[in-house]
């Protein structure tokens, strides 16, 4: 995964992390589907209802925790924050200290932030949304795109996922992205909560695995526009994005 750690400017790309923000998928609790048993689903069933719940969606926040683990380095790192997008297009990321780091949208432009030490200022990286090299995952969370006219859908083993009462569900990009192989939701089954998305994870081509899980949603809040007006602090370093 591309970070903003560091000391030094350099060359970075998108953040690979910034992707599972289109997986906040999540059903509007006052929208509960009638008790009943479990029904069987198949892929396209699945994507359907996660589209679903994002079409009633205007915004969501979460705690996120981050596991992101290096094959070729064999390391695993861990994170935590608070994610809060709202339509359309505004997603910020706040991540917890010591990490400190912020990931923001409004809509135009992308701003990603990383803190300094010692009295540092940091350093942060920006470009116009409408101009960044994201898949079409990016713009379905800006509510201009469906899953359907950028991924493909298979299911997977639920119980050998390690998701056994759910719906683990595997998205594989139309178009070749540099960014991420395939995307793993793992999706609730039961009738009362059709549709939600407890995890992501997300795989690229080298295998290494970026990993959200979320808790305690909240939807429809009336999210405020002014927290995704951020700008880094004066003093911080600008880095160059390819």
């Amino acid at each position: 995964m591309d970070t903003l750690a560091g000391s030094h400017p350099r060359t970075l790309r998108t953040p690979a992390f910034l992707l599972a923000a289109v997986w906040l998928a999540a059903p509007l609790l006052s929208n509960v589907q009638a008790q009943g048993a479990p029904e069987p689903s198949d892929a396209r069933t699945v994507a359907a209802r996660v589209q679903s719940f994002y079409d009633q969606t205007r915004d969501v926040s979460a705690d996120f925790y981050q596991t992101y683990v290096n094959q070729l380095y064999k390391r695993t790192d861990r994170s935590h924050g608070k994610v809060t997008f709202k339509k359309p297009g505004m997603m910020r990321w706040d991540y917890a200290q010591p990490n400190g780091k912020v990931i923001v949208s409004d809509g135009k432009r992308l701003v990603m932030y990383e803190p300094g030490e010692d009295g540092d200022k940091g350093q942060y990286a920006e470009q116009q949304v409408s101009g960044a090299q994201l898949p079409q995952a990016l713009s379905f969370l800006m509510g201009t795109g469906r899953l359907e006219e950028g991924f493909t859908f298979r299911l997977l083993d639920a119980a050998r996922e390690g998701y056994p009462n759910g719906d683990v569900l595997e998205l594989q990009p139309k178009q070749p992205t540099p960014h991420y192989a395939r995307i793993l939701f793992y999706v609730e089954r039961d009738p009362r909560l059709r549709g939600l998305v407890r995890r992501i994870l997300i795989i690229d081509e080298a295998g290494n695995r970026n990993r959200f899980d979320f808790s305690a949603l909240k939807f429809n809040a009336s999210v405020s526009e002014e927290p995704f007006r951020w700008s880094p602090p004066v003093g911080s370093r600008k880095l160059e994005l390819k």
